[in-house]
């Protein structure tokens, strides 16, 4: 077995539904971090996923509910858990790796974290992004809360998926403050603004970190909406 194989092996073991690898190479070209040095020490990225549970999410409206808050905090939690399990197997086998932080935002002004999560499990062949800017998934769709380790371990890459979204607007049809263009891409956007609105964005999910029970800067209504991962279920009559 390959050292990749391995490790996705391990991240799975450890609680990822999901793990894939990314060579900082392609991330340096169009990406930025905070630090602007914080690659210095590396050379790839591992992204691991988890699954988000449909029955709550299934449950929001135009609005976040508690559940969902809940639910984000602690998956967020669990994925830190994977990640700091990640670093310490790489450490044992004599290489540098160190976790980015699932839900840390850095740069309060332009909402950015240390690194990108969803650039990194694009290029790590997690999923494609959206045309909400989500990394949609084969297996779950954009139903997934992502995690990131860095390490300098020489891991065979993945390939980045090409975007699947084609023709459908249901993400663009429920976002309650139309943020979303309906702008599809190949692969990756130039820029936030050339599929979001993102002020629109940003201010909403603001406005729903003030509702009672939330404290956090979410809102899952493109998450629902898309059709990518929604569980097939069927309505049995009595």
């Amino acid at each position: 077995m390959s050292s990749a194989a391995e490790l996705k092996k391990f991240c799975k073991a450890a609680g990822a539904d999901i793990a894939g690898i990314a060579d900082l190479a392609l991330f340096r070209e169009d990406g930025t971090t905070i630090p602007a040095d914080l690659l210095r020490h590396y050379t790839r990225a591992v992204s691991v996923a988890m699954r988000l549970d449909d029955d709550i999410l299934d449950a929001i409206a135009a609005l976040p509910t508690r559940p969902y808050a809940d639910h984000y905090r602690t998956v967020n939690a669990d994925l830190d858990r994977v990640t700091a399990h990640i670093v310490e197997w790489i450490a044992d086998r004599g290489y540098r790796a160190g976790a980015v932080p699932a839900s840390k935002i850095e740069d309060t002004e332009k909402l950015l974290g240390a690194v990108s999560h969803k650039a990194v499990a694009r290029m790590a062949g997690i999923g494609w992004q959206g045309k909400s800017l989500l990394i949609v998934s084969p297996e779950h769709g954009p139903r997934i809360r992502l995690a990131t380790v860095l390490t300098d371990m020489p891991l065979l890459p993945d390939k980045p998926l090409e975007q699947r979204c084609g023709t459908c607007r249901e993400c663009t049809k429920a976002c309650p403050v139309e943020a979303i263009r309906n702008v599809a891409s190949k692969g990756r956007y130039q820029s936030r603004e050339e599929a979001l609105v993102f002020s629109r964005c940003a201010e909403r999910t603001w406005e729903n970190s003030q509702l009672p029970g939330i404290g956090a800067r979410i809102c899952g209504v493109c998450v629902r909406a898309c059709p990518h991962g929604k569980p097939k279920r069927t309505d049995k009559k009595r």
